[in-house]
């Protein structure tokens, strides 16, 4: 819709965990380190916490990856809101066992455990990833608790990584939990983004995709979305895309502060009486003490946009998202 316009090869702020627009933050890479490792040592239980919108998922996507190429494998689970019975049948496919496995506990453990010993000791890591842990039930959580009890007398033949939201840690603290939580070797955590990373985030995305941030967002176009994202990804990558579509419906390029204050409203991260914060005054800008101000010139026309037929039912307050 806007990339010829911003020069850009591709959409930079679509919501998919696309490794390919990974920021590789400090934190991003100790959270993929911890991940590495835990699989590759096969420490049993890798935790993995973040805000909603922090990355998770896309440094998961990462590390599946980057396993994959190796010729692991990987059960990966991204809606854990099953049924006992349903969460056999998936690990029966997931891991390539016989068709008869998933059809009852005893049969999967079984099959799963002969599996996992034959390839252990052909030196294939098989492991289990678990995305969205927070909304597992709890009788699914025992199952894992029991699946991370498959090993020999020296290793852990089933790695898992669980990754959930910050609520996941305060189930680990009930009593019902606590066999589980004690199994984790390893926890890391994804914090939002600072400012100076925020820039990054927009930058590298732009880059990623064929532009230029410094063609396409003005500086305090970048503050204002840092301001009101609060750092988290998934935010950044909304106002961003939004402003992208108002830039192109009001020829404005590049993107100003005004067109990200107003999709900050539109998506209500501002109260709607409210005014962000103007930029702070350079000192360039003051006038001096004995200046006179010069008359303003008169007012020229602005030219019509090019595609102003395009949008012409749309005022420059924009009232449209792409969700």
């Amino acid at each position: 819709m806007y990339e010829t316009f911003y020069a850009l090869r591709e959409r930079p702020f679509d919501l998919t965990p696309n490794p390919r627009f990974l920021l590789l933050t400090g934190k991003h890479r100790e959270a993929i380190s911890n991940l590495q490792y835990g699989l590759t040592s096969r420490r049993g239980l890798t935790l993995l916490l973040g805000e909603a919108g922090t990355g998770k998922t896309t440094v998961v996507r990462a590390i599946l990856d980057e396993f994959a190429g190796r010729g692991a494998k990987i059960a990966y689970l991204n809606n854990p809101t099953l049924t006992r019975d349903e969460f056999y049948e998936v690990l029966a496919a997931a891991f390539d066992l016989p068709a008869d496995a998933g059809a009852s506990k005893v049969r999967l453990l079984a099959h799963l455990e002969r599996a996992l010993t034959q390839r252990y000791a052909d030196g294939v890591l098989t492991a289990l990833v678990i995305d969205e842990v927070q909304a597992m039930p709890e009788d699914l959580l025992e199952e894992v608790r029991l699946l991370a009890n498959i090993e020999t007398a020296t290793t852990k033949l089933l790695p898992i990584v669980l990754s959930g939201q910050p609520e996941l840690a305060d189930r680990l603290n009930r009593p019902s939990l606590r066999q589980l939580k004690q199994r984790v070797a390893l926890r890391c955590d994804l914090a939002p983004l600072d400012a100076r990373e925020t820039a990054e985030y927009i930058a590298g995305r732009l880059r990623i995709a064929g532009g230029n941030c410094a063609l396409v967002f003005t500086r305090q176009a970048v503050d204002v979305v840092y301001q009101h994202s609060k750092g988290i990804p998934r935010l950044i990558s909304v106002i961003c895309d939004n402003a992208l579509i108002s830039g192109f419906a009001a020829d404005r390029r590049p993107v100003d502060r005004e067109i990200v204050v107003e999709v900050c409203r539109d998506f209500d991260l501002i109260a709607r009486g409210d005014q962000a914060p103007a930029p702070a005054e350079t000192p360039a800008q003051r006038p001096r003490p004995d200046h006179k101000a010069e008359p303003e010139p008169e007012a020229k026309a602005k030219p019509e946009p090019h595609h102003k037929g395009l949008f012409e039912h749309f005022s420059v307050r924009r009232r449209f998202s792409l969700f």
